[in-house]
């Protein structure tokens, strides 16, 4: 096999003060680079003067997604196999280029990601929480897991983002990209980089608290909604040993995934009791918020709750709950299904859906609960899940 051929990318956007240093420094350790200015006004391409490096540009901001997306259509024309990404700002040490450059060769059809070591100065309480929950995210809808999902430091395969269908363009490309190719059998590789924050009064973020969080809330939305349909997601690259999903879908081979970390059958059993019963709740829109909530202040495990907590998706045990709500409260069931019933009514029938869920959501979390101590004993004892 040939061997892989790399471009490095810049994404910019008003960075202009930092992105010299960081080309500069990006040139000492590999030839191929390339700058895409998405629709800056500092002119960063400017204080490129005399430096080797390849450029482009877009007229009008569009997004790192975008800016990623245009230079990997570039390196394609180049004749490359690879990109790697670096940021702008001065966060990434282009001298961890060498280990992405390891990490691609023994495994061409990997993206690689550097997990930032986050025991060094300045680091924003934000960037802490974020990179948790992003972690999360990816753990929930594809099984797979990365210390470091919100790292812009990257290696992608050219013929990985080539076949993937990927729509967002912000920084949310960065969270679709790893969930979408985790599900198309894509292996997910990290290696540890260093990272700098300069102090509070010097940093320079573009990212926009309320927009790009609300883009996030909404794609994780449609990510875990996709994540437990039925049919298959279409294959770039086989599966390492078969795809290791937690949803209620795959219940063996998610309880099986559970206990390799290290949780006992009682741990996930009352994690996943908890989630049904918060799930049998009519909790509208808030069902995961609170499910992360009770999980973090009892310490459970989350993505058991969460992946026991679809078992609750609406209509069957919503409608369960409503149903036995009305006959609590008027000793007959509800058998007319109307706009009358369910629209005008929508109140009455929340409050019949709380009635219900205090006695269907206990019952449903210990039955769930007891299926799941159950199966996780069988798989200990069978030997299906290393000690």
């Amino acid at each position: 096999m040939a061997a892989p051929r790399i471009l490095i990318v810049i994404p910019v956007y008003n960075h202009a003060p930092t992105l010299r240093a960081v080309v500069e420094r990006a040139l000492a350790v590999h030839p191929e680079v390339l700058v895409v200015d998405d629709g800056s006004v500092d002119r960063p391409l400017d204080t490129l003067y005399g430096l080797p490096v390849r450029l482009a540009s877009h007229p009008l901001n569009q997004g790192k997604g975008a800016a990623i997306m245009t230079a990997a259509r570039l390196a394609r024309g180049l004749g490359m196999t690879h990109i790697v990404t670096i940021d702008a700002d001065g966060q990434h040490d282009p001298a961890d280029f060498p280990k992405f450059a390891a990490a691609v060769a023994a495994e061409p059809m990997a993206i690689v990601v550097g997990a930032r070591n986050f025991d060094t100065a300045n680091v924003p309480g934000s960037s802490r929480f974020g990179r948790r929950f992003s972690n999360f995210w990816l753990r929930l809808q594809t099984g797979k897991t990365l210390s470091d999902t919100q790292s812009g430091f990257r290696a992608y395969p050219l013929a990985v983002l080539n076949g993937l269908p990927l729509r967002q363009r912000h920084y949310s490309f960065e969270i679709e990209v790893l969930v979408r190719a985790a599900w198309a059998g894509v292996p997910l590789r990290e290696v540890d980089i260093a990272v700098h924050y300069p102090p509070p009064g010097e940093r320079v973020s573009h990212f926009k608290a309320f927009r790009d969080n609300l883009r996030l809330t909404l794609l994780n939305t449609h990510l875990t909604l996709r994540s437990v349909l039925p049919w298959p997601h279409r294959k770039l690259v086989a599966d390492e040993g078969g795809e290791l999903k937690v949803s209620v879908l795959h219940p063996l081979r998610s309880i099986q995934t559970l206990l390799t970390e290290h949780a006992t059958p009682g741990q996930l059993a009352t994690a996943g009791g908890v989630g049904v019963f918060l799930g049998a709740l009519p909790l509208i829109a808030c069902h995961t918020l609170a499910i992360l909530f009770v999980c973090s202040f009892f310490r459970l495990n989350k993505v058991a709750a969460v992946g026991a907590s679809q078992l609750c998706m609406p209509p069957l045990v919503p409608a369960l709950c409503i149903g036995v709500g009305y006959y609590l409260r008027h000793g007959t069931f509800l058998t007319e299904i109307s706009l009358e019933t369910l629209g005008y009514q929508g109140l009455e029938r929340l409050y019949e859906w709380l009635l219900g869920s205090l006695l269907v959501g206990p019952l449903l979390a210990l039955t769930t609960a007891g299926i799941i101590y159950v199966m996780a004993q069988f798989l200990l004892r069978s030997g299906r899940v290393p000690n």
